[in-house]
């Protein structure tokens, strides 16, 4: 099956940039596909190792454990929004400044042990505080939550900046003959 064209092609963000975005983004979500057809979608905290996204939750067995076991087909996706600017003459012509990464692979659940605890020190790595003076690399847990390794198959990035020229310095409307009421 081939991938859908992006629409918004002057938006891409360059190959590099995308992944250097996934790697220092601050939460994601991940999407998967109920039994009964439809997305359930959980914002989760992750790392980037050895070329895939790892996140964990509960243990439990819960919704998106049983849809990773079923079809492990998922979609992750990481944004980090900037500002709302206007570009034109009414109040709906205003767009959004962001970044953004989306990528489409499959989940699944990590058992082994050592990737879990790899996983971990790098969740703490980049979401911890470097300063604690708590016991470092020891996760009493680690036998009781749920580890998914996502393998990126598609992946894109896109984003839109902040234009240095805004409304009413110049007038991008998208409906020029349209007359205010």
């Amino acid at each position: 099956m081939s991938s859908p064209q992006i629409r918004r092609a002057d938006r891409i963000m360059p190959d590099d940039r995308t992944l250097q975005f996934l790697q220092r983004g601050f939460a994601g979500r991940l999407a998967s596909i109920g039994e009964d057809g439809y997305p359930y979608c959980v914002p989760l905290l992750y790392v980037c190792m050895d070329g895939e996204v790892f996140a964990h939750n509960t243990g439990a067995r819960g919704h998106l454990r049983a849809n990773v076991e079923r079809n492990p087909r998922v979609c992750f996706e990481v944004d980090q929004p900037d500002q709302v600017f206007d570009y034109g003459r009414f109040e709906c012509d205003s767009g959004l400044a962001y970044q953004s990464v989306i990528l489409f692979g499959r989940a699944r659940v990590v058992d082994d042990r050592a990737v879990k605890q790899r996983f971990c020190e790098a969740l703490m790595q980049k979401y911890g505080k470097p300063d604690t003076i708590r016991p470092k690399n020891f996760f009493p847990r680690l036998d009781i939550i749920t580890v998914y390794a996502i393998t990126i198959e598609r992946i894109t990035g896109k984003e839109c900046a902040l234009p240095a020229q805004q409304w009413p310095e110049v007038d991008y409307t998208r409906t020029p003959n349209a007359k205010a009421p």
